[in-house]
């Protein structure tokens, strides 16, 4: 194992919605992700999902409440609950999730990846 050097792993990739992994621990996967738009809406019925915002400004839209987040600001959303991610403007994410999770849970959308890269 050797540091991981979030900004060099972030100019590897431009894709939008796509989660790279970056580590693995405990069953979990570290990611990261480029994200501007809205994302759709999902839940990850068994899943805790945290996110935690490197750059920019990201709103997670709940149904019952807006929450949003800035630069080195952190929110789990809890499993079964459904959200949906929005950036007005690129933000850079880093994610922690159980490495079966799919990124947009139960959803079938033109962005749903079955596979994601490891950078």
């Amino acid at each position: 194992m050797k540091a991981i050097n979030l900004k060099q792993k972030l100019t590897l990739f431009t894709e939008q919605w796509t989660p790279k992994i970056i580590g693995e621990l405990n069953g979990q996967h570290v990611k990261l992700a480029k994200m501007q738009g809205e994302f759709v809406w999902h839940d990850h019925k068994n899943e805790d999902v945290l996110f935690y915002v490197i750059k920019g400004q990201l709103i997670i839209e709940l149904r019952d409440k807006t929450v949003t987040l800035n630069e080195g600001d952190m929110y789990i959303v809890p499993r079964g609950v459904e959200h949906k991610p929005i950036a007005k403007e690129e933000v850079h994410i880093m994610l922690f999730e159980p490495a079966f999770i799919k990124h947009t849970g139960d959803v079938q959308h033109e962005i749903t990846k079955e596979k994601l890269d490891w950078i």
